[in-house]
């Protein structure tokens, strides 16, 4: 979820992974100022700098992008398709975070697309923007960043995410670079990652892989809820949950797993320690990484296994 608590929150995570360098540092110069050996201390990189090799996919030969628009009963959703440039691929819809399509959106859809699969990195707020709601630098958080979003947000509902979810599925059906004999994924995060529960029990059968990273509204009072979707869902789910949404929302992983379990949905929920609400997208704050790193590796294992590939 996004929202002024949740800013506090990464802020005083932040402070507290600042001081923690600057107290390792201390300590590490004391010691050799001393004579004392810290040899694996000095081996460790700073975590800042951990991004050269989770930028860097394994990527083959080629890959094709083409920009989009995909036909929705509300109009035309702009987006981009990226895929192998040989091939027809399992397909994969890609939302993004509240913040919208950006570089940094589009650079994970093809990290993804590098590892086999065609990626369809779409514009949530197509009804009403077309490409990116956010320019260089500018933040949800800075001022005027939820006034920015609310116009384009309040056109959501469950109704639409579903109707969406059709759509994008329908017209990856069509292309030359998707294997149809196989299974759809649909990754969303932040206010996405409840999307892709909702597509996935839209288009049962078709969108069998959802995956949400930090996502929020997942389990609600209403009677709509995602969660209460579970027994819609044929295939696999990845639930991926930060460590302070859920010490907001203690009970929404108890309620998911036995949701899943009931439901008879192979399902992986789990509650990512030292890992903030935005953890995963590499231009977040909040960015892990580590724990970023491990998500996306358990998104993938999800897709070998669920769609075929």
């Amino acid at each position: 979820m996004c929202d002024e608590t949740t800013d506090r929150e990464l802020d005083a995570w932040l402070k507290r992974k600042a001081l923690t360098r600057r107290g390792f540092t201390a300590r590490a110069s004391a010691l050799v100022a001393t004579g004392g050996l810290l040899t694996t201390a000095c081996a460790t990189p700073d975590p800042e700098a951990e991004t050269s090799a989770e930028a860097a996919p394994d990527t083959p030969t080629a890959l094709t992008e083409t920009e989009v628009l995909v036909p929705t009963p509300d109009g035309e959703a702009d987006g981009l398709f990226i895929h192998p440039a040989s091939g027809a691929h399992a397909a994969v819809i890609f939302w993004p975070d509240i913040h919208g399509v950006r570089p940094a959106f589009f650079d994970m859809a093809r990290d993804l697309a590098a590892s086999g699969y065609a990626v369809l990195a779409m514009n949530p707020y197509y009804r009403s923007h077309k490409g990116r709601l956010f320019g260089d630098g500018e933040t949800f958080r800075d001022p005027g960043g939820r006034e920015k979003v609310g116009p384009h947000y309040s056109l959501f509902s469950p109704e639409t995410v579903q109707t969406d979810a059709a759509a994008l599925a329908a017209w990856l059906d069509t292309q030359a670079a998707v294997d149809t004999s196989r299974g759809i994924g649909a990754v969303g995060f932040c206010m996405t990652g409840s999307w892709t529960l909702r597509a996935a029990a839209a288009v049962p059968g078709r969108i069998s892989a959802p995956c949400s990273f930090h996502g929020g509204g997942l389990v609600t009072e209403d009677a709509d809820s995602p969660h209460l979707l579970a027994p819609k869902i044929k295939g696999g789910v990845l639930i991926a949950i930060a460590e302070n949404d859920h010490e907001r929302e203690p009970d929404a992983q108890g309620v998911l797993i036995e949701a899943f379990e009931t439901a008879n949905v192979p399902a992986e929920i789990e509650v990512y320690a030292d890992a903030m609400h935005g953890w995963v997208p590499t231009d977040s704050r909040a960015h892990n990484p580590d724990q970023s790193a491990r998500a996306w590796a358990r998104m993938k294992a999800l897709f070998e296994t669920q769609l075929g590939i």
